[in-house]
């Protein structure tokens, strides 16, 4: 069987499968998103795999760049990626995207034992250091003389004179 048979036949799988499950999105025929953990879980994350041309013989594209996961620190994502890399060895020249999003299922606590929800230091840390070149302009507005009225004027030149 041709990449693309084999393509089709897990596409087939993989719909009939998470059909109704709420957590497994196709984001194309090739393309799948999968949340892991329920709803309002702060553990929760959400992994994208994209099939290249000549899958399952070669490797798919695993991603953890979803805005949903944007509170999970880049230390933690490489960790969850290298661990689905493994199982991607493992599993070369046969449909895995199930077994990938199962795997992760089961090792979700494993994975996520160094993420600590509600520890929002590094997205903010991320926002101040992209903030801190933008305050220049800010500093410009202070240099800009303060406009006084007629009566101010007059009040001043007053005092001085």
């Amino acid at each position: 069987m041709g990449a693309n048979e084999d393509q089709e036949m897990e596409l087939e799988a993989l719909r009939s499968i998470y059909e109704g499950d709420n957590s497994f999105r196709e984001l194309s025929p090739v393309s799948f998103q999968y949340r892991i953990g329920e709803d309002g879980d702060p553990k929760a994350f959400l992994i994208e795999i994209s099939w290249t041309e000549t899958y399952p013989q070669t490797p798919p594209v695993i991603s953890m760049n979803a805005f949903f996961n944007n509170t999970i620190s880049s230390a933690v994502k490489q960790s969850i990626l290298a661990k689905l890399q493994e199982a991607v060895e493992v599993n070369l020249g046969t449909a895995m995207t199930y077994t990938l999003f199962e795997y992760a299922k089961d090792h979700k606590e494993q994975f996520m034992e160094n993420h600590h929800p509600g520890n929002s230091a590094t997205p903010v840390a991320n926002i101040i250091s992209v903030e801190t070149p933008t305050t220049a302009p800010s500093s410009k507005k202070k240099e800009k003389k303060e406009q006084l009225s007629k009566a101010q004027k007059r009040k001043l030149a007053d005092k001085t004179g």
